[in-house]
């Protein structure tokens, strides 16, 4: 973990073993988006050093489980997942090879991505023994459910393009790009009130599985609740004044 001004860095170190989610580097990843949280940092870049972005579950540690501990497993990975979307702070994955099984939930829960055109992603369990079931849960709700059994069914890769098009992420870049474009993206998802930007994301995952009524209900409390805070007040009273507004720095 690294900080670079407002934005602080987590990077998946483990190249010789493809970046696997194994229990210990689930729980080291969980507690690393925690304590981000927690700081006064302003976004998160998730990234990962070598050949593969990451290969998902380390396979050992699921070999001759018995059911409780095949259960903590994917407890452990759900609540890893949870922790990204349960930050304040945007997070941004910059994605520069493969991504597969819990490897591509993991960018599938990120709030934004950005892939280099060398990148790849897939939930290949479909093709194998074990179907990507918790994987398929991030993924569906980033690109639909025809788009998401294909990937689950065939198990195939889909390139950048394709992910970008379907939705999966924001964009694809040449991978001489993907740092100016990730660090482009972050430092545009940060700017203004860190304040409301942390309402506003926890807003959004709290509304957008509702019922149309429901999110109504929903958003309006807690666009009301906004509409009194310091900084919605310094921003109105900015706008009116024509002045630049000043807000508070941190959540």
């Amino acid at each position: 973990m690294s900080g670079d001004g407002p934005i602080t860095t987590i990077t998946l170190n483990r190249a010789d073993k493809r970046n696997a989610l194994a229990m210990d580097v689930m729980l080291e990843l969980t507690e690393a988006f925690r304590h981000v949280g927690s700081s006064g940092a302003l976004g998160v870049i998730l990234a990962a050093n070598g050949p593969v972005f990451s290969a998902g579950h380390n396979f050992a540690d699921m070999a001759g489980a018995t059911l409780d501990e095949a259960r903590r497993l994917f407890t452990v990975c759900t609540t890893m997942m949870d922790s990204v979307q349960s930050i304040p702070q945007p997070v941004v994955a910059k994605v520069h090879a493969l991504a597969t099984a819990a490897g591509c939930q993991l960018v599938a829960s990120c709030d934004l991505a950005v892939a280099a055109d060398t990148a790849g992603f897939a939930i290949p369990g479909g093709k194998g023994g074990l179907f990507c079931h918790t994987p398929l849960v991030a993924v569906a709700r980033n690109i639909g459910r025809k788009r998401a059994l294909e990937m689950a069914l065939t198990g195939d890769v889909i390139d950048a393009a394709t992910a970008a098009d379907w939705g999966l992420i924001n964009r694809a870049v040449p991978a001489e790009e993907l740092d100016a474009a990730t660090l482009d993206l972050i430092t545009r998802a940060t700017r203004g009130s860190a304040l409301s930007k942390a309402m506003g994301k926890q807003g959004f995952y709290g509304e957008i599985d509702l019922a149309q009524g429901r999110a109504y209900d929903f958003a309006v409390e807690l666009m009301a609740n906004a509409a009194l805070t310091v900084d919605a007040q310094e921003g109105i009273a900015a706008f009116l004044a024509k002045r630049h507004a000043t807000f508070t720095q941190h959540p």
